[in-house]
């Protein structure tokens, strides 16, 4: 049995870290050089059984510059080759699909995601550009495992959310547990990790989930709800976004205490203090028992 090797493409929400168009307090000390914020792409996992054949958990309109920045992920052999085999989606948000238009060269590999995933692929003709003679579409059912490339196995599983931004009705559901958000475990032997880049609640079922888990990736999109509110940004409140915030008794550091295993927060919005290394807000998170995701992070197990 082989190791699961997992690597952090990106750590932060939509629009990356520091935002193209923001000067947020946060932003402003990335554009000023601040040493104690550190640039983010926006929030991918790639993961691997054997180091030579590469899953990516969901793709963001940074994967070009994440594979330039990942050897493992670059070209090696055949005058046209990759060791990504598949990638697996969490939603049809735009920072989570929109990375498969990069990958558009006739290049073989599978899309795995749920039927509400895959159906907004499907009504949205721009990927036909993925042709499908070389790029395969397979629908994942909820709660049933499955093999992956390189001798891994996964599963996704419903998390508390909302369908994608651009597939909002009037009065969209925010914490519905639908194939329209999920998260998916890693399954390598005996070792599990558990990827949640979106959650807008904890309930006990997902609680017992990840109480199994050796490494826990989650959703920390906002330290307090009325962030983006507080700061200008935003008229939503992280939970009307689909995002429960961390901070507070109901927030992600209360509903994942007492878990074992390493907590690593990721999807962190350019506007979240957690960003700067040394500020009371990361404090709290690392005295928590937490770890702050970063580009590059190579985790193993």
């Amino acid at each position: 049995m082989g190791r699961l090797t997992a690597i952090v493409l990106g750590s932060a929400g939509g629009g990356g870290f520091p935002q193209w168009n923001c000067r947020c307090p946060v932003c402003q000390l990335a554009w000023a050089g601040d040493t104690r914020v550190k640039a983010r792409a926006q929030a991918s996992l790639a993961v691997s059984g054997d180091g030579e054949q590469w899953i990516l958990l969901n793709a963001t309109p940074d994967l070009r510059a994440q594979l330039l920045a990942t050897p493992s992920l670059q070209p090696r052999a055949d005058l046209r080759s990759s060791p990504i085999a598949a990638v697996i989606l969490t939603g049809a948000e735009v920072d989570q699909v929109a990375g498969l238009l990069t990958l558009r060269e006739r290049q073989a590999f599978t899309v795995l995601a749920t039927d509400d995933t895959l159906a907004a692929l499907e009504a949205n003709p721009i990927f036909g550009v993925l042709a499908a003679d070389a790029v395969r579409r397979r629908t994942v059912a909820l709660g049933v495992r499955f093999p992956l490339p390189g001798g891994l196995e996964a599963e996704l599983f419903a998390v508390p959310g909302k369908v994608a931004l651009y597939l909002e009705g009037e009065a969209p559901a925010l914490a519905a547990e639908t194939g329209a958000n999920v998260g998916v475990e890693i399954v390598c032997g005996a070792r599990r990790l558990a990827y949640v880049p979106g959650a807008a609640a904890v309930p006990p079922a997902l609680r017992e989930r990840m109480a199994g888990a050796d490494v826990i990736l989650f959703d920390a999109t906002l330290f307090t709800d009325d962030e983006m509110i507080a700061t200008c940004t935003g008229e939503k409140t992280g939970r009307r976004m689909g995002h429960m915030p961390l901070d507070g008794p109901d927030g992600t550091l209360a509903a994942l205490a007492g878990l074992g295993g390493r907590r690593i927060l990721t999807h962190i919005n350019n506007t979240n203090p957690i960003l700067i290394e040394g500020s009371p807000q990361r404090r709290k998170v690392e005295a928590a028992g937490f770890e702050v995701a970063h580009d590059g992070m190579e985790i193993v197990l």
